[in-house]
């Protein structure tokens, strides 16, 4: 029994002491070994958070920078399929195309597509940008898509399609869009497939050159300043070839797209190429052809096989060959070269600079096109109906597409890509070579060029003059817009041009 005297105490609390002390120890020991074990835990956790915050830091840095993905796909129309003019009796070599590019990183994905064909109108329009959208990641808002107008080419408009379907018509001849829709299913896949693939763009390039007796105004005045004459594309008469140039532009612009580490090593990935003209040599052939600038396009691509040629046509509504081309078929080679020659020229003059997502800007200020006073609603449905006259339907159908269209309170979309110095406008319909001159004028300080024949629905575009000058173009036949044209589309020029 232990000894509980008071005068023992002291000896009992010394024999104890040290195992207290002992067991203090060993106590206070877990327990910072627990604290320690707390305080590794959090550092763990929190330097490997910090760590994947950095991986992840890295990553969106890398996806931000701007890239450029291409695509490229055969839109040749098959044996028996319709054509602008024509149905297709063969297939030669040159294949036309539907190409382009998409720009990543710089916002919601830019994409630029130019296809081989005389028109894409109204809804195909649509049609065609909300494809592309969807296959893009970015909004039709954001879609330009153009034609380059050559005529052994088929074209689509879904509105006037439709309107003939509805009309119990059974030849809707060069509206029938099934073909269409094939290639433009391909062409959305070509853009889905392209993107992953998109590679970093360090530098943009700009250049320009004369082209050398392409180009020719088509529109002879008389001495009352009336049109007396329109000098086609192809003319025969050797009086009109005779006439002066008329006011044409002259230049083919090019902006480039490269990727490198340094200045000396960089690597070009795309060209775009602008040029204002009809790019028709001859046609009605029943053979499909991207005729002259489709050669010259192949030309170049073969000079510069790392890149992918991208070429549009500018505002040449009015403007045609026709001076220096009288439909023989050795014109056609030849005028390819002549522009393949400019090309070059506008490639060796060009000038590089480093961009990033920060120099790419997307603008755009959609408008409303005023119609021509001499649509007639019921008269064109009338004629749809004329089942017993397929070409006066079809052409009946043309109009009231487009009549149907600005009753629906469409607007269509005015676009212009800015890269650093560099603006091109993409813009609607057979736009007269006038536009693209003032929008040049606008801002002579940058660097602009004009694709045109965005939406064919609008047909011709002339300018006010024009209308009171007559001719062709400017005929009921052609242009289902009215003179006040020129203000909506200069004024949305401008506000394009002179944005922040």
């Amino acid at each position: 029994m232990m000894n509980t005297d008071p005068n023992h105490l002291p000896a009992l609390f010394a024999l104890l002491l040290p195992i207290i002390i002992v067991l203090a120890v060993w106590d206070g020991v877990w327990k910072c070994v627990g604290i320690l074990k707390t305080l590794s835990d959090k550092l763990l956790r929190a330097t490997g958070a910090a760590f994947c915050l950095l991986l992840a830091h890295h990553a969106i840095a890398a996806e931000s920078g701007l890239k450029l993905a291409t695509f490229d796909v055969d839109a040749t129309p098959p044996v028996g399929s319709m054509m602008a003019y024509d149905p297709v009796i063969r297939v030669d070599e040159l294949s036309l195309r539907c190409r382009g590019i998409v720009l990543v990183g710089a916002g919601e994905p830019i994409v630029l597509c130019a296809v081989d064909w005389i028109g894409i109108g109204n809804e195909a329009h649509d049609a065609f940008r909300e494809a592309l959208a969807k296959a893009a990641g970015t909004t039709p808002q954001r879609v330009a898509v153009h034609a380059l107008h050559q005529h052994d080419a088929p074209g689509c408009d879904f509105t006037a399609e439709r309107l003939l379907k509805e009309a119990g018509a059974k030849d809707l001849g060069r509206f029938e869009g099934t073909f269409a829709r094939r290639v433009l299913a391909r062409t959305a896949a070509a853009v889905k497939a392209a993107i992953p693939k998109a590679q970093p763009v360090t530098h943009c390039g700009w250049g320009e050159a004369d082209v050398k007796e392409v180009a020719s105004n088509r529109r002879i005045p008389g001495p009352d300043g009336r049109i007396r004459a329109t000098r086609y594309t192809a003319c025969k008469d050797p009086k009109l070839r005779a006439e002066p140039e008329g006011v044409i532009d002259p230049r083919v612009s090019l902006l480039s797209f490269w990727s490198g580490a340094k200045p000396d090593e960089l690597k070009p990935l795309a060209v775009l190429s602008y040029y204002a003209c009809h790019p028709q040599s001859y046609y009605r052939m029943g053979i499909p052809s991207p005729d002259f600038p489709g050669i010259a396009r192949f030309v170049r691509q073969q000079a510069v096989p790392e890149a992918l040629h991208v070429h549009f046509t500018g505002a040449g509504g009015n403007i045609g060959a026709g001076k220096y081309n009288d439909g023989s078929r050795e014109n056609r080679v030849a005028l390819a070269l002549r522009l393949a020659d400019g090309m070059k020229r506008a490639w060796d003059a060009t000038q590089k600079f480093p961009v990033t997502e920060a120099s790419v800007q997307w603008r755009v200020e959609p408008v409303a096109l005023p119609l021509a006073s001499h649509l007639d609603e019921a008269a064109l449905r009338a004629k749809v109906e004329q089942h017993n006259d397929p070409k006066t339907a079809l052409d009946a159908a043309d109009h009231l597409a487009w009549l149907a269209r600005c009753k629906s309170g469409h607007r269509i979309p005015i676009a212009m890509l800015a890269v650093g110095d560099a603006r091109v406008l993409h813009m609607p319909g057979e736009l007269f070579v006038e536009y693209q001159l003032a929008a040049k004028k606008m801002r002579p300080d940058l660097h602009v060029a004009m694709a045109a024949y965005g939406d064919y629905g609008p047909g011709y575009i002339c300018t006010a003059r024009a209308y009171e000058e007559g001719g062709y173009e400017s005929s009921k036949r052609a242009s289902p817009v009215a003179p006040e044209v020129e203000g909506v589309l200069m004024e949305a020029m401008r506000k394009l041009l002179e944005a922040k």
